[in-house]
């Protein structure tokens, strides 16, 4: 790996904190998304809007920018994770002091900072498979300082059984590279406008996830309603065709009734426009 001057590597820290935050930002404001906040309203939530949301993003830029300069060109290990979990942790308190206590980028925080790190790690240049991998390593090491109580996704992942975002990282994220990206990808190459391909990215997402968000405002019927629904849009052609953006209304008006956000989706998706993104515009 070619070595970077300190002023280099520095760009390259900025470059990965700016890239995080702006994907951030992309996805809270890509319209329509079933049930979730983004440019039309609030969705299913009382508690979030779409400034709320940017407010947020913009707030965690600084928690990017350190993660990425503590990770530059450093081995895995439990030191290095223990300062990515203590970082995590900073960050959620700025955003949460950003939104007057509102949890709004929890879950994001975990995975994007993840990649971020990971990305930094390899010297700002890492294919998608070598960032999923190295942020995958990094999951599975032990944090001593993490925090003993549960999250309420980590509540919902216990209760029903099923893997939350802890075990999507610790794998690899799955449902990022084998179904999202491919997705993206493949909507992008026939000939979808990018809004569509990205709702057609995270219909991919919903189609399989375990989002427990969903869990834990709607149980198991409203995981199932998620996951029939966003195949029924993909089945019907995408977003880009009138069937399947009638399936995306359905799924939308299914999912407010029920009062479920696919806010796991949401974050994944996030990391999803990152990988894309700092992947493809990697300085070589």
């Amino acid at each position: 790996m070619k070595q970077l001057s300190p002023t280099r590597a520095e760009a390259q820290a900025i470059r990965l904190a700016e890239a995080a935050t702006q994907c951030l930002i992309d996805e809270a404001r890509l319209s329509p998304k079933p049930g979730l906040v983004d440019s039309r309203g609030s969705g299913a939530h009382q508690d979030l809007n779409l400034a709320l949301m940017e407010r947020s993003a913009h707030s965690l830029t600084p928690t990017f920018l350190r993660l990425a300069q503590q990770s530059w060109q450093r081995p895995a290990d439990i030191a290095l994770r223990e300062i990515i979990g203590r970082l995590g942790r900073e960050g959620e308190q700025d955003m949460m002091q950003a939104t007057d206590g509102v949890n709004t980028h929890r879950g994001a925080i975990w995975a994007l900072g993840l990649l971020v790190s990971a990305v930094a790690m390899q010297g700002g240049d890492a294919c998608p498979h070598q960032a999923a991998q190295t942020a995958a390593t990094l999951a599975r090491l032990p944090d001593r300082a993490a925090p003993t109580i549960f999250s309420n996704g980590r509540k919902a992942s216990r209760r029903w059984r099923v893997p939350g975002a802890r075990e999507e990282a610790q794998q690899g994220f799955p449902h990022l590279m084998t179904l999202a990206l491919p997705q993206l990808n493949r909507s992008r190459r026939q000939g979808a406008a990018e809004c569509d391909a990205r709702l057609d990215a995270l219909m991919a997402i919903m189609t399989s996830l375990s989002d427990t968000c969903v869990l834990s405002r709607a149980g198991m019927a409203g995981l199932e309603a998620m996951q029939q629904g966003a195949r029924a849009v993909l089945l019907a052609g995408g977003c880009a065709h009138a069937q399947g953006r009638r399936a995306l209304d359905r799924l939308d008006q299914q999912l407010l009734r029920l009062n479920a956000s696919p806010g796991g989706a949401a974050d994944l998706l996030a990391a999803t426009l990152f990988v894309d993104r700092v992947c493809r515009l990697a300085p070589r």
